[in-house]
């Protein structure tokens, strides 16, 4: 039996299972990606990669969005500096999907991977990091560093990706001086706007699957709902080994993939 005339049923739970086990990742500690775009590639093998970015971005802005609504009822920081962020990292994300295909992301694997071993063990070294809120600059500077910061990962997001949330929230933390907890909070709302960014491209291409990327939202909508609460519950010390999780599997996807683009 087949759904949406071409998707057997079987392979549509697959790909929901996926996205609803991404959304509750990705709500908590960024990298859902890790989970839905994989399972994206093996469900829809006569869909183009882009088409299947497209897609896998439009399903995640579901999730994001409910993860950000759960989040703010819990924490609330500076409202201008998220809005702010959040804009400069929508035209940022714009900026570099226009600019992906003229610019070979088989360089940036190996810096990226230099990247994340770093953050994975500059977060594993301090214990103690993003336990406790200590912001380490004035409202008006850090609301500058913000903007900046949610511009360059914008357009890192947008031109090649992995590892985007996971040093969105390092920066957060260390950068800005935010706990885990504010730093994953307001990493979801920015995510929001990468994505929307990344799919208004996509869109204009033509190269997103609409109506199966709205019910896999559907799907990513109960795991981002599901993991906030889960973050919201255990608390910053919780959101600290989840992310070193993540950072730790997106250390062997990119090596990996680095290896076999070598």
């Amino acid at each position: 039996m087949d759904f949406l005339g071409a998707i057997p049923v079987t392979t549509f739970l697959f790909m929901s299972v996926a996205a609803l086990c991404a959304g509750l990742i990705d709500a908590i500690a960024g990298g859902g990606g890790l989970i839905q775009l994989p399972a994206l590639l093996i469900g829809l093998p006569q869909s183009s990669t882009v088409q299947v970015l497209g897609t896998n971005k439009l399903s995640a802005i579901f999730g994001t969005s409910a993860a950000a609504v759960m989040y703010r009822k819990r924490a609330k920081p500076d409202l201008f500096l998220i809005l702010s962020m959040a804009i400069t990292a929508m035209f940022g994300s714009i900026s570099g999907a226009l600019l992906a295909s003229y610019i070979p992301t088989r360089a940036m694997r190996p810096l990226v991977l230099v990247l994340l071993i770093a953050v994975g063990v500059f977060t594993w070294k301090r214990p103690v990091l993003g336990h406790v809120q200590s912001m380490r600059h004035g409202v008006r500077r850090g609301r500058q560093i913000a903007i900046a910061l949610g511009g360059g990962i914008g357009f890192y997001d947008g031109i090649f990706g992995p590892g985007t949330g996971t040093f969105l929230m390092l920066v957060l933390v260390v950068v800005l001086g935010f706990e885990f907890l504010s730093a994953s909070a307001i990493s979801k709302i920015v995510n929001v706007a990468t994505n929307a960014g990344a799919i208004f491209i996509f869109g204009i291409h033509g190269v997103v699957l609409w109506k199966i990327g709205a019910l896999l939202g559907l799907a990513n909508i109960t795991g981002g709902a599901i993991g906030a609460n889960l973050a919201i519950r255990g608390g910053s010390a919780f959101i600290r080994k989840i992310f070193l999780l993540v950072t730790a599997l997106l250390i062997v996807k990119v090596g990996i993939d680095t290896i076999s683009h070598w």
